[in-house]
């Protein structure tokens, strides 16, 4: 009786590491993708920002060079997503834009 009673304990807790939730964590610029495609060469970077916010990363030997950083962590399977824009600027307007923040960018 004793050793039944173990035996079924044990197949009740064996399953029970599935069950746990492990979340997805984003880091960095999460931004959505109607902002991001409104950005046009030419813009300002005063409008750049008020449409996608400030940059992740400023370099400050590179004043003209804003880099968009955005991480997930997917919890589920344990893989993280990364996606880096860099935006260059000449005379406080965008020259080019290296990258993308959208899902379609994923590189691991």
């Amino acid at each position: 009786m004793r050793y039944r009673s173990l035996i079924f304990a044990t197949l009740l807790i064996v399953p029970l590491p599935g069950c746990v939730y492990r979340m997805d964590v984003p880091q960095g610029n999460a931004v959505e993708t109607a902002r991001l495609e409104q950005i046009r060469i030419g813009m300002t970077r005063k409008q750049v920002r008020f449409l996608i916010g400030e940059a992740a990363i400023q370099d400050p030997w590179h004043p003209d060079v804003d880099d968009y950083i955005h991480y997930l962590y997917n919890g589920k399977s344990g893989r993280t997503e990364k996606r880096h824009m860099r935006l260059r600027y000449k005379d406080d307007r965008l020259v080019s834009i290296e990258g993308s923040l959208t899902e379609d960018a994923v590189s691991n």
